[in-house]
């Protein structure tokens, strides 16, 4: 498998007192959508930074497209376009005096310059503000032309933290697509706190908290993660016919039937039993109430369980996270490397 990204036992320690980054391995597919998933704090911006070497490893090592990262690594951000989260951008220019500028400093000629930024700000709907000074676009505007700012040198590789944060539906959903458009020629890295959008363009994912890889994989492999195999069912009708008809349901053997919100019942179904002749006497019982079934949701396809189930079973390991396998010399040289 060719990687576009690839780390081993990267760490970041400020100060020798903060771990921002913890002894983490990542692995980052050619052509994926990678969603660099964690709650607030717990590394992402972090690794990036390392990625693009505007912070230097304190131990470990990152590689782009095989060659190594860090701080004079040149040739390596030449390949990367990235979007900070609410980029800060020259108010006084104008978008096209800004693009321009970024033209100049990644050495495109006029000729090929002046092309690409009147195509991309077509892309990102910003042509009709290309006279327009930057201090008054909105929070959509400003991601939009950070947007524009990231492929303006036409990198193989995108990474994009918090794209969507702050903005309205319409600009959040305009993102989304983007993305999805451009994962067709590139290699795309998205770190975010909000699950809908892995869900929507992720093809793969990686976990962090406290600065540690909890995992990595794909999106079916995380989902799969799930301990219970369940299903809801949404339905329309009088909240008493939804009650009985939550006790017909929990009489179909190896069931275990919750009410999950109003108008809605999880089925839960053991491990010993078939999960196909579970739904359909499920949907038999359904068939003869005075319910109306909406939808039928597998709760498998939602990554908010599998992402708080990953978090839930780092938190219960405990000491178990360590790795006793792990060389005396392995953890010397890191040890090494900090000091």
């Amino acid at each position: 498998m060719d990687l576009a990204i690839h780390t081993e036992h990267l760490t970041k320690i400020y100060a020798q007192r903060v771990i921002a980054v913890n002894d983490m391995t990542l692995k980052v597919p050619v052509g994926s959508v990678y969603g660099l998933l964690g709650p607030n704090g717990a590394g992402k911006t972090t690794t990036l930074k390392l990625l693009l070497g505007l912070q230097q490893a304190s131990a470990g090592e990152a590689k782009v497209f095989g060659r190594r990262c860090g701080p004079r690594a040149t040739d390596v951000r030449a390949m990367i376009g990235y979007l900070p989260t609410h980029p800060v951008l020259p108010g006084h220019l104008c978008v096209v005096e800004y693009l321009d500028l970024l033209g100049k400093l990644c050495r495109l000629p006029s000729q090929l310059r002046k092309p690409r930024l009147t195509s991309l700000l077509r892309a990102v709907g910003l042509l009709g503000a290309t006279h327009q000074r930057i201090a008054t676009f909105s929070t959509g505007m400003r991601t939009r032309l950070g947007i524009a700012a990231s492929l303006l040198a036409d990198p193989p590789l995108l990474i994009w933290d918090e794209p969507t944060a702050g903005l309205d539906p319409s600009a959040r959903r305009f993102t989304l697509d983007l993305i999805r458009e451009l994962a067709k020629s590139r290699t795309v890295v998205v770190a975010t706190h909000i699950l809908s959008d892995i869900d929507q363009i992720c093809d793969h994912v990686g976990v962090m908290q406290e600065g540690r890889m909890i995992f990595s994989g794909s999106m079916r492999e995380m989902k799969q993660r799930l301990q219970r195999d369940d299903f809801c069912l949404e339905l329309d009708g009088e909240v008493d016919a939804i009650l009985q008809l939550q006790q017909q349901v929990a009489e179909v053997p190896g069931v275990a039937a919750c009410s999950h919100e109003m108008h809605s019942i999880v089925v839960e179904i053991s491990d010993r039993h078939s999960r196909a002749g579970v739904v359909a006497e499920v949907l038999k019982r359904v068939e003869s109430s005075d319910l109306s079934l909406l939808a039928l949701r597998s709760t498998q396809s939602d990554t908010e369980y599998a992402y708080l189930q990953l978090l839930q079973e780092d938190s219960e390991h405990g000491f178990r996270r360590f790795d006793l396998k792990a060389t005396s010399d392995e953890h010397a040289a890191i040890g090494d490397s900090v000091l």
